[in-house]
């Protein structure tokens, strides 16, 4: 496959680069979501993990059940927004690799 070990030390190289990369763009992954009355924004990392959680007036008028569903509902979506960014940064690595 390659024909000088020169090759082969470059090749290894830029899938070392590559990687690092990949490890600084997952890193960088957030994602938010705000509910659709907008009573709540939530804000997570790449881990799904809470990083910014933001309310308005809105949730005065709600009835803790309602105020539960919307943090959970809001904070779900953003989860899901975060490894679906991540996935696809895993696929692009992967497409590169394989070339």
């Amino acid at each position: 496959m390659y024909e000088t070990m020169d090759e082969l030390m470059a090749s290894v190289q830029r899938r070392l680069y590559r990687l690092r990369d990949l490890a600084d763009d997952m890193g960088a992954v957030t994602a938010s979501e705000t509910a659709p009355d907008g009573s709540v924004s939530v804000t997570v990392d790449g881990n799904g993990a809470l990083v910014d959680l933001r309310f308005s007036q809105a949730i005065s008028k709600m009835s803790p059940t309602d105020f539960e569903k919307a943090l959970i509902d809001t904070a779900h979506a953003a989860a899901a927004r975060a490894f679906a960014a991540r996935g696809d940064l895993i696929n692009a690595f992967n497409d590169e690799i394989r070339e």
